[in-house]
Formats: structure tokens, C-alpha cells, sequence
């Protein structure tokens, strides 16, 4: 299937799945019915590499492109799809970057098979998910916590404590021990995030994922943001359009103030824009050294950032109450994208950038 049939496909049924985000939004729930329209339409093949029967998505000059084009729709339509698919291709390129023949291939066959993979690496607090064992025997104690997908995944990437290091593994998990998380977050409600336990799950050496300690490995660990800064984006052109038939609805498109406040939002969308194709490419092409390629895709995400808050700020002012009415999708749109900007260490990943860039050309 050619890159642009899926995308598409995608961008025909992006107003239905925009359309049933406010009640799984109140009522949370995995988005069942949007999930597989998108498996019907290929999106979990998007990413493999086409020898594997992919569609390359992320590879090469135009990959990069395809690839934000689709976070960005996805994003538009519902951000917590966008965050389940986002974790499903970092988990499926981390596996051909890393991971041996057999596994990679397991993988692609999973995929293609329609089985969703998700990432989860954050451990509860005071506590770490822990591997034991030797030879081809090894069991996993603990759990994980924040585990987006929880309950709807069915394979996952995930990262446990040896005696000398941090090892990622691909397990199975159809049949996880799940948990709504205690934590009731007022954003993405319908990305289900939840607890995993794996406590007594066997896992083999056929299941580990590159050496310990790959996992944090650069330019990947964190030029990797780029993508939830596409999902990010998508969200911010979802609020510029609506932000737009608004102010139309309303016939006060011609008050000076609010097309002032228009004008600041498309500065600051075209802004985040041009950054994100930028940052795609570097990403993708790794056209640089690590450390430049590193510091650029944090500089487009700090950008993309702060051009979502400032659209949030510009719609809730022109907007007034009805921004805050529940149900109103400008309403959940800006709590949504609230929660989905919360990435870690924002004020840290400036400073390094910038730091970076005083000993470096600018780009």
C-alpha cells in the first residue's frame, strides 16, 4: 500500500474519531471502535521497514515526513491515539534497532497480526520491576506504573533491573495482572492509563531487547520526543480549527481583538510547525552527532510546548466560559493537551540544549 493511501485513509476517518472523543473522554475507555478502523486501514504496519511488510514510515527524507504527517492527524483527532500509536512505533523501532533477526521478525509478525505494542518503562515510586534468573530461564517481580494502554496492548516494551544494569525486554501481555492507575489524571482519559504487575512472569533470552543499558542509549533516548511532539502538534491544529469556526460561529471575526489573538495562534502553530519538520528529519535521518542531533529535537520540543500553551491561553481568552464548559471540545482539547505536554524534565532539556549551542554552530 502506498505511504499516501494510508494517510488517506487516516485523514477520512480523523472527523468520526474526533467525533466520539468527547464520550470516551467521559466515560474513559479504551477508543475500541478508532482502534480498529485504524488496524482495518494498516496503521500498525506503518512503521516497519517495507522488507518486512511495512510501509517505511520514519525512514528516510520522505518517511519522516509521512510519519509526522500521520502523528499530527492522529493527534488532531484524538491525542490519546496518538499517544497509544506513538508508543507502538517507539517499541517497534527500538526492536529493529536493537533487537536480534528472530526478534525483529517476531515483532513484524505481531504487528502485522494487529497486536498493539505499548512502552512501558516508568517504575512505581520507591520501587523497580526486577529480572532474576540465568541461562534461559528468568522471571520478572514488580510492576510498572503509568502504563498508557493498560489492558488493551497486548505486547509491550519494557524495561527491568538486573544485578548490572537495565535490560529491555518484548513480553506478551494478553494476560497481564492490569490496574486503573490510583491517580485519576484530568487529561487523556481515554489512552487508559493504568499499573501493571508482572510478578512471576517467566520471560526467556529470546525475549531480551539489545544489551543492558541500550535503552538510554543516544541520539534514540531522546530524539525520540519528537514524536509525542507531532501527536502534540496534531492537538494544536485541532485547536486552531476550532478556535477558527468558533469565532465565525459567533459572526466575531470581525472584532480587531479577536483576530489579533487569531493572528498570535497561527504565529505561534506555523512556528511549532516549522520546528516539527525540522525535527522529524533530524531525528530520522540522524544527520548529525548525537549531541547536536539531541539538543535540536529538544529545542523543537520546548518550542512545540510552549506554542500549545499559548494557543490554550489565546482560546480559553477569545473562547471565554464556553472553554470551560464540560463537553465543549475546546474544553477537553486543552486538558488533554495539558497532560500530554507534562514530558519529563522540561526546564533541564532547555538548559542542556542551550548550553549545547554555545559550544556548537547554530543550526
Amino acid at each position: 500500500m502506498p505511504a499516501e493511501t494510508l494517510l488517506d485513509r487516516i485523514a477520512a476517518l480523523a472527523p468520526d474519531i474526533a467525533a466520539r472523543a468527547s464520550a470516551l473522554d467521559e466515560n474513559p475507555a479504551f477508543p475500541q471502535e478508532d482502534f480498529q478502523a485504524l488496524v482495518q486501514a494498516g496503521l500498525l504496519r506503518a512503521t516497519l521497514p517495507e522488507d518486512a511488510g511495512g510501509m517505511g514510515f520514519g525512514e528516510g527524507e520522505a518517511g519522516a515526513q509521512q510519519l509526522l504527517q500521520l502523528l499530527v492527524l492522529l493527534g488532531g483527532s484524538n491525542l490519546a491515539l496518538a499517544r497509544l500509536f506513538e508508543a507502538h512505533v517507539n517499541a517497534m523501532q527500538l526492536a529493529f534497532r536493537y533487537g536480534t533477526p528472530q526478534l525483529a521478525a517476531r515483532c513484524a509478525r505481531d504487528a502485522a497480526n494487529n497486536h498493539l505494542f505499548a512502552l512501558w518503562v516508568t517504575d512505581p515510586l520507591g520501587a523497580t520491576l526486577r529480572l532474576s534468573g540465568g541461562g534461559d530461564e528468568f522471571v520478572l517481580e514488580g510492576a510498572k506504573a503509568f502504563c498508557s494502554g493498560a489492558g488493551a496492548a497486548t505486547r509491550a516494551l519494557i524495561t527491568a533491573t538486573t544485578k548490572t544494569g537495565v535490560q529491555m525486554l518484548i513480553v506478551d501481555v494478553s494476560g497481564a495482572k492490569c490496574r486503573p492507575s490510583a491517580m485519576h489524571l484530568s487529561g487523556m482519559r481515554a489512552a487508559v492509563t493504568g499499573s501493571v504487575d508482572f510478578t512471576g512472569m517467566p520471560v526467556s533470552r529470546a525475549d531480551f531487547l539489545g544489551a543492558e543499558g541500550d535503552y538510554l542509549r543516544e541520539p534514540v533516548f531522546s530524539a525520540g520526543a519528537w514524536r509525542s511532539s507531532a501527536g502534540a502538534l496534531g492537538g494544536l491544529s485541532a485547536l486552531v480549527k476550532l478556535h477558527k469556526r468558533e469565532i465565525l460561529h459567533r459572526r466575531r471575526d470581525g472584532d480587531a481583538h479577536q483576530r489579533a489573538r487569531f493572528g498570535q495562534l497561527l504565529i505561534a502553530y506555523e512556528t511549532a510547525r516549522l520546528w516539527m519538520r525540522q525535527a522529524a528529519r533530524r531525528a530520522c535521518l540522524e544527520d548529525g552527532t548525537a549531541a547536536d542531533i539531541v539538543a535540536y529535537v529538544n529545542l523543537a520540543r520546548i518550542a512545540v510546548e510552549s506554542a500549545c500553551l499559548e494557543a490554550m491561553r489565546l482560546t480559553q481568552r477569545s473562547l471565554g466560559i464556553g472553554a470551560f464548559i464540560a463537553g465543549h471540545p475546546a474544553e477537553r482539547i486543552c486538558r488533554d493537551l495539558a497532560v500530554f505536554l507534562r514530558q519529563p524534565a522540561p526546564d533541564d532539556t532547555l538548559d542542556k540544549a542551550a548550553a549545547h549551542y554555545f559550544t556548537s554552530e547554530i543550526p
